[in-house]
């Protein structure tokens, strides 16, 4: 059988495709995924027994067995010539028994996104052990084996709100052909860093909303104020840069340069630099991008640092 678009090549040393021990198993696309009532024992020769021999539609790749007693289990399938409409089934392997099977309805959940499957099993608990079946989106069924997705750090500021590039990184993951990947947002709080300094203005690189209550007059570096006021720039270096062009000075700064704040990083992370300008940098496990980064630049991003991981 071969392999379902986006799962690992088979095992060079099967016949078959071996699914049963891998993680992230996702079948794309989900045409491949049947779905049906099974009366027999739940057990691996009793399924086993069941299907072989009978027969199944050429582009049935995987079953999900609904036992009349309750509770699911999954099988991969295969037979001797996929050419014919239907043929006899002349492997079965057991990916999952009731035992480890989690069966979810979820009309928000979008069965073809390995990503959506992956946070929908991360927000019920089901780790790498287990097996999430999604009834989801449109009333159709799929599900994500031994689920173990990519954990990525988006560090970014706040406000705006929602964090935007978490926001765009939740938007990529929504469409795009990646791994099953987990964002998680490293928010960097204007006001945190601001709520233990004494200034009579601040200045902050351009408008925002939620930036108004800083107890102090606000300025905005984008309107280049005509006046030069007794302020304390919120901003990076490239702020920094700006202010020596317009007053020919620096002020007082508090960092607020996500790449700064991060530090180099042994986990994955994405954040954005107002220093990157025109294309993303990567820095061991941190990608960067453009403060103004479009969404084909975070897609090349994500797909970058998740190429090399060798178990998605």
């Amino acid at each position: 059988m071969p392999a379902a678009a986006g799962l690992l090549a088979p095992d060079p040393k099967s016949s078959h495709p071996l699914f049963k021990d891998r993680l992230n198993v996702v079948p794309l696309p989900y045409r491949g995924v049947s779905v049906q009532a099974y009366d027999g024992p739940m057990t691996e020769h009793g399924i086993a027994s069941h299907f072989l021999g009978r027969e199944t539609y050429r582009r049935t790749e995987f079953i999900v067995l609904r036992a009349s007693g309750g509770g699911h289990a999954v099988i991969a399938v295969d037979t001797a010539d996929r050419e014919p409409l239907f043929a006899p089934i002349k492997h079965v392997e057991v990916l999952a028994l009731p035992d480890t099977c989690f069966y979810v309805r979820d009309p928000q959940t979008d069965c073809a996104n390995r990503s959506a499957l992956a946070a929908l099993a991360t927000q019920h608990g089901i780790g790498k052990d287990r097996t999430l079946i999604c009834e989801g989106k449109y009333d159709h069924v799929n599900f994500i084996h031994h689920p173990s997705p990519f954990v990525l750090k988006v560090v970014e500021v706040a406000p705006p709100e929602p964090p935007k590039l978490f926001d765009l990184v939740c938007h990529v993951l929504s469409y795009a052909n990646l791994p099953p990947i987990l964002p998680v947002l490293e928010r960097i709080e204007l006001k945190e860093l601001v709520q233990d300094i004494s200034a009579s203005a601040f200045l902050v690189p351009c408008r925002s909303g939620g930036l108004e209550d800083f107890g102090a007059p606000i300025y905005y570096l984008d309107e280049r104020p005509a006046e030069r006021h007794d302020w304390t720039l919120i901003g990076c270096e490239r702020s920094l840069q700006f202010h020596r062009h317009y007053y020919g000075d620096e002020p007082p700064r508090i960092e607020m340069c996500p790449r700064v704040i991060a530090g180099s990083r042994g986990e994955p992370t994405i954040l954005k630099c107002c220093l990157c300008e025109f294309d993303i940098e990567r820095e061991g496990e941190v990608m960067v991008v453009p403060w103004g980064a479009n969404l084909s630049m975070i897609e090349r991003a994500l797909r970058e640092l998740s190429h090399d991981i060798d178990r998605l």
